[in-house]
C-alpha cells in the first residue's frame, strides 16, 4: 500500500527558544512559545503543528513536556486535534487575541525618515496606478491558442526533465547565450536590426530595458525629447530620474524632429516609438528617421527606440527598425516577448551599441542580477523550433479579426459620437470623441460598468489634448468584444446626455492608469 507523503508545515521551521536551566518547567516554556506564535499570527489559523514526537526530538526534550504543552493549548482553545491527522491552530481563535497589524507608515512618521525625490514620485505613481486585469478593452492582454499551449507545455516538461545545471547557480546578467542568439537572429530577419548576440541584453520586459537605459545614459537635469502625446510610464520614469522633459509634437509622420531641435537642440537623448507611435499609431517617415539619426550623430545624443508591438502589422511587412539605419552607434533598441507571447513570460530585451554592452551588463547585475534561466531556456527552444514564427502568424490573424470586430461594433454603436482610427499595426486602437465629450468622464463611467479604457488626453503635455479612448482588443474573443462595445456605446451616450455634458472637460490627469500594460 502506497502512503501519501506528509505535507510540511511552516511550523517545522519555527524556532522555540528554551532554557533548560530556567525557573519555568519546560512544558510551560513550550506552551508559552507556541501561544505567542499563535497570537502573533506567526502560526496562522488552520496551520498544522509538528507531531509531539517530532517536536520533542527537535527540541531535545521529553515527549511528555510537549504533550503537556499541547494539552494546555487545547484546553484554552488555541489548537484543535483532528483524529488521525494531528494538531492544528484553531480557526476559532478570536480576532481580538491576534496581534493587531501595524499602522502603515507609523514607524517612518515617528522617526522622521524621508524619501528621495524619486522615491516620493514612485509612491505617488503607485497610489494612482491601476492594474486592468483581463476586463474588456484592457490594453496589453494577449491570446494563446491550444497549439501554443501544448508546445509550451511540451518544451517546459523537457526542460524540467533535463534541468540544466545553469539553473542551480547564478548566470550571465546579459541572459543565456542560446536565447540571445535566437533573439538576434529573429530581429535581423523580422526587424532589420543590425546586431550580433553579444549586443542583446535579456531583461524583464521592455520597461526594465527603458529603465536601464535611463540609468546608464542620463544624469539628473539632462534634457530628453519625449513624444507629445506619448507613453506615460516612460515619462514618469524619466521624471523620477530627474530628466528635464522636452515635449516634441507628433503628427502623421511621427515625431517632429525640427520642432525638437528648435526646443532643445542639445538634448542628451530622445525616446521614441517610431514604428507605431503611442498612442496615435503614427509611423515615423523615412525623412524624419534620417533627420533624427543625423541630429544624434552631430550632437552625441542617444536614441531609445521602443518597438513594442511591430510584430502585429496587418498591412504589408513590418517596418524596418530605426536601429537598422544607425551607423554611429547611437540607438538603443528596446523590444519585448511579453506581448508577442504573453505577459506572464516577463521577458524583454535591449539591443545596445557595442560600447554599451559592459555598461548594461553591469547595470543589469546591480539591478536584478540575471533573468530566470529556466524561462529563458524554454523560450529559446520555442524560438529555435520555429514555433514563435508560427505563433505570431496565427495571432496576427486573430488580432486582425478582433480589431475588425471592434471597429465595426464601435462604428455601429457610436458612429455619430466618435471617429474610429483603424490601425495597420498593434493590439489596440484609438477612438476620438466628438461634441466636447470628456475622455476622463467616459473612462470613469466605463470603469463603473466593468470596462477598462484609457483616456488619450492625459498623454499630452504641451500640445493641445485630443479627447479619445485607447481600446485594447488582443486578449478577448469576438463575442466578448461585441458585448463590451455595446456596453461602451451605452456608457458614452449616457455621458453625452448627462447634465455634465455641457460643462468643460475635467482637467487631464497624468496617464497612470494601467500605464505599465500598454498594448
Amino acid at each position: 500500500m502506497r502512503h501519501k507523503p506528509s505535507r510540511a508545515s511552516w511550523s517545522d521551521l519555527l524556532h522555540l527558544a528554551l532554557d533548560p536551566a530556567g525557573d519555568s518547567p519546560l512544558f510551560q516554556q513550550i506552551y508559552l512559545a507556541l501561544r505567542e506564535a499563535i497570537v502573533a499570527n506567526t502560526l496562522a489559523p488552520g496551520g498544522k503543528l509538528p507531531s509531539s514526537r517530532a517536536l520533542a526530538l527537535r527540541l531535545g526534550v521529553s515527549r511528555t513536556s510537549v504533550v503537556s504543552a499541547y494539552d494546555q493549548l487545547l484546553a484554552e482553545g488555541y489548537v484543535v486535534g483532528r483524529g488521525g491527522s494531528g494538531t492544528y491552530v484553531s480557526d476559532e481563535v478570536p480576532a481580538a487575541v491576534l496581534a493587531p497589524p501595524r499602522a502603515a507608515g507609523a514607524a517612518g512618521a515617528a522617526t522622521g525618515r524621508s524619501l528621495s525625490v524619486a522615491g516620493a514620485r514612485y509612491g505617488r505613481f503607485a497610489a494612482e496606478m491601476t492594474l486592468p486585469g483581463s476586463l474588456p478593452f484592457a490594453a496589453g492582454c494577449c491570446s494563446v491558442d491550444a497549439r501554443t499551449v501544448e508546445d509550451w507545455r511540451r518544451i517546459g516538461a523537457g526542460q524540467m526533465r533535463r534541468l540544466d545545471p545553469v539553473n542551480l547557480s547564478y548566470a550571465d546578467p546579459s541572459g543565456e547565450p542560446a536565447l540571445r542568439r535566437e533573439i538576434a537572429a529573429y530581429l535581423r530577419a523580422a526587424r532589420a536590426v543590425r546586431c550580433d548576440e553579444d549586443q542583446v541584453v535579456v531583461l524583464s520586459g521592455a520597461q526594465q530595458a527603458i529603465d536601464l537605459s535611463i540609468r546608464t545614459l542620463l544624469d539628473p537635469g539632462d534634457p530628453v525629447w519625449i513624444e507629445d502625446p506619448g507613453y506615460g510610464a516612460t515619462r514618469e520614469a524619466l521624471a523620477a530620474a530627474g530628466a528635464a522633459l522636452v515635449p516634441v509634437p507628433v503628427d502623421e509622420a511621427g515625431l517632429d524632429v525640427a520642432a525638437g531641435m528648435a526646443a532643445a537642440a542639445g538634448a542628451r537623448a530622445a525616446y521614441i516609438t517610431p514604428s507605431h507611435q503611442y498612442p496615435t499609431g503614427a509611423v515615423m517617415s523615412m525623412a524624419r528617421r534620417l533627420d533624427l539619426l543625423a541630429w544624434a550623430a552631430q550632437t552625441g545624443a542617444w536614441i531609445i527606440e521602443d518597438d513594442y508591438d511591430s510584430e502585429f502589422r496587418y498591412a504589408g511587412r513590418p517596418l524596418a527598425s530605426l536601429q537598422g539605419l544607425d551607423r554611429n552607434g547611437c540607438v538603443v533598441y528596446v523590444g519585448t516577448l511579453s506581448k508577442v507571447l504573453f505577459p506572464g513570460i516577463r521577458l524583454g530585451f535591449a539591443v545596445v551599441p557595442h560600447q554599451l554592452v559592459d555598461v548594461f551588463r553591469g547595470a543589469r547585475f546591480l539591478s536584478d542580477r540575471s533573468p530566470p534561466t529556466l524561462q529563458q531556456a524554454m523560450t529559446a527552444e520555442f524560438m529555435r523550433q520555429g514555433l514563435l514564427v508560427s505563433h505570431i502568424r496565427r495571432m496576427r490573424q486573430r488580432y486582425k479579426d478582433a480589431r475588425d470586430v471592434v471597429v465595426e461594433a464601435m462604428s455601429r454603436h457610436l458612429g455619430d459620437l466618435v471617429d474610429v482610427e483603424v490601425p495597420d499595426c498593434g493590439i489596440q486602437l484609438v477612438v476620438h470623441l466628438r461634441d466636447g465629450l470628456s475622455d476622463i468622464a467616459v473612462t470613469e463611467a466605463a470603469r463603473r460598468q466593468g470596462l477598462v479604457v484609457k483616456p488619450v488626453s492625459p498623454h499630452y503635455l504641451a500640445a493641445p489634448p485630443r479627447q479619445g479612448l485607447v481600446l485594447g482588443y488582443s486578449g478577448f474573443d469576438a463575442h466578448r468584444l461585441r458585448a463590451a462595445a455595446a456596453e461602451l456605446g451605452r456608457t458614452v451616450r449616457a455621458v453625452a446626455d448627462g447634465p455634465a455634458s455641457d460643462a468643460a472637460p475635467p482637467e487631464p490627469r497624468r496617464a497612470l492608469a494601467g500605464a505599465g500594460s500598454r498594448g
